[in-house]
């Protein structure tokens, strides 16, 4: 994370990351600063630098040029649809316009990790 965030953001944005990671099992990253580039590209680059790519959600914000990227794995994939990423997008959007991109990103990260769940199984015997 880059940024001008104070400690206690740091921290509340590294607890939602690893409140995340437990929920779904997937590897959260956030990057926030100027994308080199494309946005998308950037982003996609940052995500396959990632150690485990294919089980991680990278999010992206550059807030000087205004965009927002999510990156996820083809594994995260089979849980995660265009849609729910698309939502979580929209909150954090709506964060970010009302001056909270710390806010934002924890609403972000929270609604990826429960929508990106697998969900639970029922045994019958």
């Amino acid at each position: 994370m880059a940024r001008e965030f104070n400690a206690s953001q740091r921290v509340a944005i590294d607890q939602t990351i690893r409140a995340a990671e437990q929920v779904s099992r997937f590897e959260f990253s956030v990057f926030v600063g100027n994308a080199e580039g494309e946005p998308r590209q950037f982003a996609e680059r940052l995500h396959a630098a990632l150690s485990t790519p294919d089980r991680s959600i990278l999010i992206m914000v550059d807030p000087g040029a205004r965009h927002l990227e999510v990156v996820t794995g083809p594994e995260v994939r089979r849980l995660l649809s265009d849609h729910e990423v698309a939502l979580a997008v929209l909150e954090m959007r709506t964060e970010f316009a009302a001056g909270d991109v710390v806010r934002g990103l924890r609403r972000g990260i929270s609604m990826l990790a429960m929508q990106a769940r697998a969900p639970r199984t029922l045994h019958a015997q």
